[in-house]
């Protein structure tokens, strides 16, 4: 049974690239279109870009990858050797990428499993790391299995007629998937923005909330619940929703083993003082990292955004 587990995910899970190098991770970049340029997050626009972009009154809109970028990242995949694809995006509720995803399963040699993981950023991007351990793994446990009975093996493949091969792919599939699931159910992430109307406009949120926020001058507070974005709370000041944030995260971590991810769009002077002061207060925290989101979310979000994900440690079979 030769091969590998191939990871797939969409440019706004924003892994750090050390960590898709080191787990072979393909990202397909979702689109961003700013006055009539159409860019490719990640590679052809930045943050920044988007941030002066929103500022300035232009017109920014994103848009899913095509099924056959997809099914050309599967393609790739298989002919660099892998046996079975899972392919982790983010919320169905948010973005058609999942759909594009799953039109494109068919398209390619090897089994290709498509999650709709509910989340996005790192919340997103956990589950594709949680995934990619369990699959490097499996890997191992298969290479391991094969060079200590190999003919063992050959005997078993000669009677059963290959579909054993087939058969440890799909099964090792479904655990990788239930690492990702596993992960998914557990994390949480919430936000601050300093308006509700860049959401609105990309209709991620009701005209009503966004309308309720303005008149009241309030602040609010959001979070991602079942796979989409609803108001958790409303503070009067930046301080004091940025001060709640940070009472939600601990709050949220408890005393578990847990990941901590603060997201930002150009507002880093903001982000790494909660980080630093998450690190004194989170007691099981494992890793912690800051990120700025990237085009895509940054364009629903605008500049100020301020996120934390609170992603738990599962401890898998693999």
């Amino acid at each position: 049974m030769p091969g590998h587990l191939a990871l797939v995910t969409d440019s706004t899970a924003y892994l750090p690239l050390e960590a898709v190098d080191r787990h072979r991770i393909r990202v397909v970049p979702l689109s961003v279109a700013v006055g009539d340029g159409v860019f490719a997050e990640g590679v052809e626009i930045s943050p920044k870009d988007v941030a002066e972009a929103l500022r300035s009154k232009q017109r920014v809109t994103t848009s899913r990858p095509s099924p056959e970028t997809f099914a050309a990242a599967y393609r790739a995949a298989a002919e660099a050797g892998a046996r079975g694809i899972v392919s982790i995006h983010l919320s169905a509720e948010l973005s058609g990428t999942a759909e594009a995803a799953r039109l494109a399963a068919p398209a390619v040699p090897i089994p290709v499993r498509v999650v709709d993981s509910r989340l996005v950023g790192m919340a997103l991007g956990s589950c594709v790391l949680a995934a990619a351990e369990s699959a490097e793994a499996l890997d191992a446990a298969r290479s391991g299995a094969r060079a200590a009975d190999a003919g063992a093996a050959a005997g078993a493949a000669a009677v059963g007629g290959g579909g054993t091969g087939a058969e440890a792919t799909e099964a090792d599939l479904d655990l990788v998937v239930a690492a990702a699931e596993n992960r998914a159910a557990g994390t949480a992430g919430f936000f601050y923005v300093d308006t509700l109307e860049h959401l609105r406009r990309g209709g991620r949120i009701g005209t009503a909330q966004a309308l309720v926020g303005s008149a009241l001058a309030v602040k609010p507070l959001l979070h991602l619940a079942g796979g989409r974005i609803e108001p958790l709370e409303k503070v009067r000041t930046a301080s004091r929703a940025i001060a709640r944030l940070e009472e939600i995260a601990v709050e949220r971590a408890g005393r578990q083993p847990v990941d901590i991810t603060v997201h930002h769009l150009a507002a880093e002077h903001r982000a790494e003082p909660l980080a630093e002061r998450l690190r004194d207060r989170v007691p099981g925290l494992e890793g912690l990292y800051v990120s700025e989101v990237g085009a895509v979310i940054g364009a629903h979000v605008g500049p100020g955004l301020l996120a934390v994900v609170v992603s738990p440690i599962i401890a898998s079979s693999y």
